[in-house]
């Protein structure tokens, strides 16, 4: 990071997912950020800069509580339908609702920036689950006026994930090779230009909501200097 950039105190959400574990490694490398990692279950995570909250995800007190100090907020959250055991609504109540939570919080609480992973397509109105539910969160943060809202909307990522999704495997090897055909932000993207575009928007100065797809995420990853 641009080492005149104010330092800021941070709180990541999805620390331990493909994105979050990213941005830990770029934040905890960098003497600009206090780093809040707020999650369920403990991490193996060192550094003078580090602050680990354990917490209920599911009552909006804790999450209120680790945010008391932050400035920006990441939340690259998420779950999937083999996680649930194709129980929907525990999916709607982790991804809407602990990101709702957080949204709230962040507007009690005044804090500057809210930086959310969502999703190419993301439409209230869709027929699928996914996307609708993706569509469905983007509102509620939006509606809420927030100081400054990012919302990044990538495809499939590209990356070594801790966890085995067997489907997403074979999409990883399949879809970049046909790729050039595809409209550009259906393109699949590396999770580390998601979390670089994270970190320079963390960096940069915006008001209001603005939402950033595949090519606005590779110019903002681009950016990036650590």
């Amino acid at each position: 990071m641009d080492k005149n950039s104010k330092k800021n105190e941070v709180a990541v959400f999805g620390a331990t997912g493909l994105i979050g574990s990213i941005l830990i490694k770029y934040l905890n490398n960098s003497q600009n950020s206090k780093i809040n990692l707020v999650l369920r279950s403990p991490v193996d995570l060192k550094g003078e800069n580090v602050k680990i909250h354990k917490i209920d995800l599911f009552k909006k007190s804790e999450i209120l509580h680790s945010l008391n100090t932050s400035k920006v907020v990441f939340v690259a959250i998420g779950t999937t339908l083999s996680k649930v055991k194709g129980n929907k609504d525990k999916y709607r109540r982790i991804d809407f609702g602990i990101t709702k939570d957080i949204a709230d919080s962040c507007k009690e609480l005044g804090i500057d920036k809210l930086i959310l992973v969502s999703s190419s397509g993301a439409n209230l109105k869709s027929k699928s689950f996914y996307l609708n539910l993706k569509g469905s969160i983007e509102k509620y943060v939006t509606d809420l006026n927030l100081k400054s809202v990012s919302i990044l909307r990538p495809s499939l990522l590209l990356g070594k994930r801790n966890e085995k999704r067997f489907v997403e495997k074979l999409a990883q090897i399949a879809i970049p090779k046909i790729s050039f055909f595809m409209p550009s932000k259906y393109k699949a993207i590396k999770a580390e230009t998601v979390a670089k575009a994270m970190l320079q928007l963390s960096i940069t100065e915006s008001k209001g909501v603005k939402i950033f797809h595949y090519k606005e995420i590779i110019d903002l990853s681009d950016k990036f200097k650590i």
